[in-house]
């Protein structure tokens, strides 16, 4: 699938309320995924459930997810969740395996693994001392491209050569990236992405990419009939046969979700991804640049407000905006425009205080 489609097409898909800042918690539902479940809902209603609808909405979904990341669709398994799949890594390492974190990541790419109790070894370093941390001894680097609560975008060039180096595996959670930013999955061993976010797909679809040389460490352990290598003729024992590919990883689809998810990622597969990290991420430094902030070519800002001041500030001036680790976050997305950030400005202009120079985990230069 190639991008065919223009920004402007992909902008008049949203139409959220004027002030819309909070895509990292949760997308704007395009109009093509509404009509798509409205019709559907007719079709269930009138007693005609199309099953095969279904199965082509997992498949385009898949090929869309594929294209937007720079993989083989083959490479792409289904999920539900990031920390469902992030614990099938977690149940295929070896006892005394010893796993990498970053210290205030998203408990998504870190509870699946200290749920393993004492069995798996877990640290945690500061983000910008990942790479520096990884030693022969680490069996895996979890850890999100795009951190929820700072909106820092990881420079991980660096972490993905050494733990190459040190024959690491590498988990990293694309959730906060895919969808504004133009990212290369086939980099990692193992990606987990969510899609309710910044693709704007119902919630519970999500979606794993595996490296072919890395899929063989990893167990199937929440295999089912729809990770079956044909799963409408191996959906019963006592014989097992899955997937040879990616797909092995697969769980059963929501259907109605996943009628959605293949029209909203579709929708942002058919747009050139550096097209939209330019237009969200120019608006996100635009807020910064007001502020007096250096840019970060980050879609996400936050500023320090350990008491929720601002946050209230911006939502009475009609921002939907996010509180989130002694934060206020703002997060950029295709349908905002210049008079959001104008809002926004005018909004923090009249709050408590001035707006510090800078931000723990903002900073300048990342990705």
């Amino acid at each position: 699938m190639r991008p065919t489609a223009v920004l402007a097409d992909l902008r008049r898909e949203f139409a959220p309320a004027p002030g819309h800042l909070d895509a990292a918690t949760a997308g704007v539902a395009p109009a093509r995924m509404l009509r798509a479940l409205r019709e559907d809902l007719d079709r269930w209603g009138a007693g005609r459930m199309d099953v095969g609808r279904y199965e082509d909405a997992v498949v385009r979904a898949r090929g869309a997810f594929a294209s937007l990341v720079g993989v083989a669709a083959d490479r792409v398994a289904i999920g539900s969740q990031v920390s469902v799949m992030a614990a099938v890594v977690a149940a295929s390492l070896p006892d005394g395996a010893e796993v990498l974190c970053v210290t205030g990541d998203f408990s998504s790419t870190v509870y699946p693994f200290l749920a393993q109790g004492d069995r798996l070894r877990v640290r945690h370093v500061a983000a910008d001392e990942l790479a520096a941390a990884i030693t022969p001894g680490t069996a895996l680097v979890s850890y999100s491209l795009v951190q929820s609560a700072t909106g820092a975008v990881l420079d991980d060039d660096a972490v993905v050569a050494a733990a190459r180096a040190a024959g690491a595996r590498t988990l990293c959670d694309l959730t906060q990236a895919a969808g504004w930013l133009r990212v290369d999955a086939g980099r990692y061993d193992v990606s987990v992405t969510a899609a309710y976010k910044w693709l704007c797909a119902p919630r519970g679809t999500a979606f794993m990419t595996v490296r072919a040389d890395a899929q063989d460490a990893l167990r199937p352990v929440q295999a089912g009939w729809y990770a079956g290598a044909d799963p409408w003729s191996s959906c019963y024992g006592p014989a097992m046969t899955l997937a040879d590919d990616a797909r092995r990883f697969d769980v059963s689809p929501a259907w109605q979700a996943w009628l959605g998810a293949a029209e909203s990622v579709t929708a942002f597969a058919e747009v050139d991804p550096a097209v939209v990290q330019a237009h969200a991420a120019g608006l996100a430094d635009g807020l910064r640049a007001g502020l007096g902030l250096a840019a970060t070519g980050s879609a996400i800002v936050t500023l320090p407000d350990p008491d929720g001041a601002r946050r209230a500030a911006l939502e009475a001036a009609g921002c939907r905006v996010a509180g989130r680790a002694g934060r206020v976050r703002l997060a950029f997305h295709v349908w905002d425009d210049a008079d959001d950030v104008a809002r926004a400005l005018g909004a923090l202009a009249a709050g408590p205080g001035d707006v510090p120079g800078s931000v723990p985990g903002d900073t300048p230069g990342a990705r």
